[in-house]
């Protein structure tokens, strides 16, 4: 038996944030219906479609968020759409939605207008900037209200460079997590007091997390002009990347104590260096990164990446390369973890993302096809005692 079998969840929202959080209750055996709109479907749907995006051969964002579900269509804005999806809400455990507040209210949909249909039901609300003050009514992705907003997109920058851009999903994901982790939380809560509750969470609260040991620094009215500096100016040498013989690029990040250092340049033959007043200690290379660094790069430059990586970790010096996005397809480390896992049908891809919870003697359902938009409407309605003919007439009439 799955852990979350019996487990009846509304996913009544779309991207990536809120209907993730459902994703990974599928994920483990969860019964999730995707409500979305006739016709078109979830927006998501047409991401790698988009300017700008990998192409591939299927619509790889879909299978990864779009799996283990079933999909219905319906006309939120119609009294019959609406009539359909209380019905759904009277016997789920979990309504998810990421709709913006000035939606949910214009639709009747708010947590104070649907509690009174289920008093068990969790209601999991995802907003991209929180539900009260100045900002709440405004919408946004990951990209502005975790990225930008946080401060990590002017921290996560070198030199004189702008700052840096977010790809697809990076804060998303992180925050369907966080959305999850709401829900078993109102749970548990439920097994206790019998009741439902109202759980939630925003992008701007999991990028400020995300950004949390600068962040904090900042709500300290700590100085910056030295991270700043380090950042913008003499950047460590230990900080900065190293090409190697086949165009990679390595990192040194976690060469960090007094022995580690001493080691690692012994190692690259520039041991006679340490008795260098310039290199001595690790304060007088961090002021002569720069020199450093000058010195380094070509000796770096003359074998391929994995042939120091492989040497110098046996010297116990733990060097990294920087992988690009392509190098996930042969990552045995996470294959090894069920990071990236096999579908358990023919996806047109080797591998899936899995979400990041591991727990001893839970099992997964696994991989499985997301669904058509609505594909599993007149199902759904049929098991709520909807007739045939009336099924016909609300298909024919856009409801669903």
């Amino acid at each position: 038996m799955m852990l979350f079998e019996g487990l009846k969840v509304l996913d009544v929202g779309t991207w990536i944030a809120g209907p993730v959080s459902a994703t990974i209750m599928a994920d483990f055996g969860a019964d999730v219906i995707k409500v979305e709109i006739p016709g078109t479907g979830d927006p998501y749907r047409g991401l790698p479609d988009g300017m700008g995006t990998p192409d591939a051969d299927i619509n790889y964002t879909w299978v990864m968020d779009g799996r283990n579900k079933r999909s219905v269509t319906l006309n939120l804005k119609t009294d019959e759409g609406k009539a359909v999806l209380h019905r759904l809400i009277r016997d789920c455990d979990v309504y998810v939605t990421n709709q913006p507040m000035a939606v949910r209210r214009s639709l009747g949909l708010t947590w104070d207008e649907l509690s009174h249909l289920n008093d068990r039901m969790i209601f999991a609300s995802l907003t991209a900037y929180g539900e009260k003050g100045p900002e709440a009514d405004k919408e946004g992705f990951d990209g502005v209200a975790y990225w930008t907003r946080s401060g990590l997109a002017d921290l996560v920058r070198a030199g004189g460079s702008p700052p840096g851009a977010s790809v697809a999903g990076m804060g998303d994901h992180p925050t369907a997590v966080s959305l999850f982790a709401c829900i078993m939380m109102g749970l548990y809560q439920r097994q206790i007091t019998g009741k439902g509750c109202r759980v939630a969470t925003s992008l701007l609260a999991n990028g400020f997390w995300a950004n949390g040991c600068m962040g904090s620094a900042a709500l300290a009215k700590g100085d910056f002009t030295s991270f700043r500096a380090t950042r913008y100016g003499n950047v460590p040498w230990t900080r900065r990347f190293y090409e190697t013989a086949d165009d990679r690029l390595l990192q040194l990040y976690m060469v960090r104590t007094h022995q580690e250092q001493e080691q690692f340049l012994r190692a690259v033959g520039l041991g006679e260096m340490l008795g260098d007043e310039r290199f001595d200690t690790p304060r007088h290379r961090f002021e002569n990164s720069d020199e450093l660094f000058q010195i380094l790069t070509p000796i770096l430059k003359t074998r391929a990446a994995i042939d120091w990586i492989e040497e110098l970790l046996e010297r116990g010096i733990n060097l990294s390369r920087v992988q690009t996005v392509d190098d996930m397809l042969h990552d045995q480390q996470a294959i090894a973890n069920d990071v990236i896992t096999p579908p358990t049908e023919d996806l047109g891809t080797p591998y899936v993302i899995n979400p990041p919870l591991f727990v001893d003697g839970i099992d997964r359902v696994g991989p499985k096809r997301a669904p058509d938009v609505g594909e599993h409407t007149r199902e759904v309605l049929v098991s709520l005692g909807y007739e045939q003919d009336l099924i016909d007439r609300m298909a024919r009439d856009g409801i669903i």
